[in-house]
């Protein structure tokens, strides 16, 4: 479970609410994957990397023989719908999702059409959240962050003003200021491309935006950052 936050915290950080506490009031569905096992594992939200964290012990399946740590793909499963049945209460001009990871700048961008939250992709500007007189100054209910390592900066603020942190976590992260943990390959194309999609859908299923047995409109392959070859040298003369 996600770290108690610290007691060195400022007075207004008291307000801020248990996330993990209320999300795990939700009963967990068993039964179906939200997609096919295969399509989850080919698209390898379940590959972590070759170090583990303290904190990311539960959510770690089992050691490659290669020394790379796998991810428990049904408790991935399970909180991407955990998440989205908190996120959906929320005002999606109030939740703002963030990628410095140019691999989560197009997820992101698509969750935040798809929703209609506020995508901050690429450097996160410091103030943005804890600087009134910024004249980007952003008030948040709830931020989603694509790795809380790679977006320090947004968790370190957000923790400072009481704003609930919603992270993708790999096997090498910690929680640190982090309220609730989806466990996910945070550094794949197509492992962020799924998260994002999966749980867009669920968020306007929980809004009763798309029926329940329903799907998004928008393509899972249009949320993946695509390699854009640089163009070949002419020869001619």
């Amino acid at each position: 479970m996600v770290k108690a936050l610290s007691d060195e915290k400022k007075p207004e950080t008291e307000a801020k609410p248990s996330v993990e506490k209320e999300i795990g009031k939700e009963e967990k569905v068993e039964g179906e994957f939200l997609l096919p096992i295969d399509s989850l594992l080919s698209a390898g939200i379940h590959i972590g990397t070759r170090i583990k964290t303290k904190d990311m012990t539960a959510f770690i399946y089992r050691v490659r023989p290669d020394g790379l740590f796998v991810l428990d793909a049904k408790k991935t499963d399970e909180r991407i719908r955990m998440a989205a049945k908190f996120i959906y209460r929320f005002d999606p001009k109030k939740v703002v999702v963030i990628s410095s990871r140019l691999y989560g700048r197009t997820p992101v961008q698509k969750f935040c059409e798809v929703t209609g939250c506020i995508p901050i992709i690429g450097r996160f500007l410091p103030g943005l959240f804890t600087n009134p007189s910024h004249s980007d100054h952003i008030e948040a209910d709830v931020i989603i962050v694509t790795d809380p390592k790679a977006d320090w900066q947004a968790v370190s603020e957000a923790s400072a003003v009481g704003i609930p942190v919603v992270a993708l976590c790999d096997t090498d992260n910690d929680f640190r200021d982090v309220d609730f943990v989806i466990p996910i390959n945070n550094k794949g194309r197509r492992s962020l491309a799924t998260v994002y999609w999966l749980l867009a859908r669920e968020i306007l299923k929980a809004k009763g935006e798309i029926p329940q047995d329903g799907t998004l409109q928008v393509p899972l392959d249009s949320f993946e950052t695509k390699l854009v070859e640089a163009p070949a040298e002419s020869t001619e003369i």
